[in-house]
């Protein structure tokens, strides 16, 4: 057996069996658990993706936003137990694997296109009844 195929199969049981689809270029929120002490509680990060990497266990994504006119980044692990849920508020289109360049811009030049959503088409049997 490979490296590779015993890696997988010891990460196998931590990995998040209802991990969330997104992409880079996506507006999400991102409900992280946040501990304090004793208390526990839910915080939200708004922000555009701009990079993901690594595989499997490792794989991480940056979300950035802008807060008071200046710049903020975070990065999350994929498969952390601390993200309650990942909600994809717009779909983003690109044409990179990495957005970094976004980190030089300003207002709206900051925004990206909206992903065009797939029409569904009428099956030929609806089309006739209408």
């Amino acid at each position: 057996m490979s490296i590779n195929r015993l890696v997988a199969l010891v990460e196998a049981p931590h990995l998040k069996a209802d991990a969330p689809k997104f992409n880079v270029g996506d507006t999400v929120d991102v409900h992280c658990k946040i501990i304090e002490g004793e208390k526990e509680r839910v915080q939200v990060f708004s922000g555009t993706i701009i990079m993901r990497q690594g595989r499997g266990l490792t794989e991480t994504f940056t979300v950035r936003r802008i807060v008071l006119n200046e710049g903020v980044e975070r990065i999350f692990p994929v498969n952390s137990p601390n993200i309650v849920k990942l909600f994809v508020k717009r779909g983003g289109k690109t044409r990179r694997a990495k957005l970094l360049y976004l980190r030089d811009r300003v207002g709206k030049s900051t925004r990206l296109a909206e992903l065009d959503k797939p029409v569904k088409k009428a099956k030929p049997e609806e089309a006739a009844a209408n």
